[in-house]
């Protein structure tokens, strides 16, 4: 089986330790890739070809593992010449997803859950033809969702919306405790019932979340465009706060 990267990044360098089997061969391109990326791609010990184009050709499963806003334009160039199953994993929307399922045959929404490189990601997956990939379950905890490509930007921003609200409340709780000189116990009182590590856990989220405030802001007014017709009374005060 040959499996191949639009693009070597974070998750592509991470996705070729995890799937590890004598009969899998990881193919990519250094076509306009930095001397780093390429330097990485040596130490992965993957197969390097000249284009993109060949490495869509020739892979039975196609992975695009690049940014969101690179994601169309990559299904548009490199998806006719995928005749096996397209996998898409960046943070794109369901809009984008479902613009992707144009250009591409055997196309699957797919998302990693979790840090990717930590020993154990969780990789979300739907659209037809599934069963096509259950030698994943041997190497990673795979959830297959629907036959529905789609279903799986839907989740993440599902996810998102109580994520990044739930960092909102947080930061406006700290920030209330800290004037009031109660910052150890709220922190205290809390652990009671959310558990010995939530200090340690809301403290990171916090952290991340005042490190990329505007980033998460977008994500949330993205997440408000596409749910219009629900009730986001709760999202759309967390935009606010997180607007700042």
């Amino acid at each position: 089986m040959k499996i191949g990267f639009i693009g070597f990044g974070k998750v592509a360098k991470n996705l070729t330790g995890l799937i590890d089997s004598e009969n899998i061969t990881f193919l990519t391109s250094a076509q306009n890739r930095s001397e780093n990326t390429i330097e990485n791609m040596k130490k992965s010990d993957v197969e390097i070809l000249d284009t993109f184009k060949e490495v869509a050709a020739f892979s039975d499963i196609l992975i695009s593992a690049n940014s969101p806003s690179q994601a169309l334009d990559i299904a548009a160039e490199y998806g006719k010449y995928s005749k096996g199953i397209y996998i898409d994993l960046n943070n794109i929307s369901p809009k984008t997803t479902l613009k992707i399922n144009e250009y591409v045959d055997n196309f699957v929404d797919g998302a990693i859950i979790g840090k990717i490189d930590a020993p154990n990601p969780v990789l979300y997956l739907s659209g037809k033809n599934l069963e096509k990939l259950d030698f994943l379950d041997d190497f990673l905890e795979v959830h297959k969702i629907s036959e529905n490509p789609g279903d799986v930007s839907k989740l993440k921003l599902l996810r998102s919306m109580y994520t990044k609200s739930l960092s909102a409340v947080l930061m406006e709780s700290l920030e209330i405790a800290e004037n009031l000189d109660l910052k150890d116990e709220f922190f205290d009182i809390l652990t009671l019932t959310e558990g010995n590590d939530f200090k340690k856990k809301a403290l990171s989220r916090i952290n991340n979340t005042k490190n990329a405030k505007k980033r998460k802001a977008e994500e949330l007014e993205q997440i408000i465009g596409y749910f219009e017709n629900h009730d986001l009374t709760m999202v759309k005060a967390s935009f606010k706060k997180l607007s700042q």
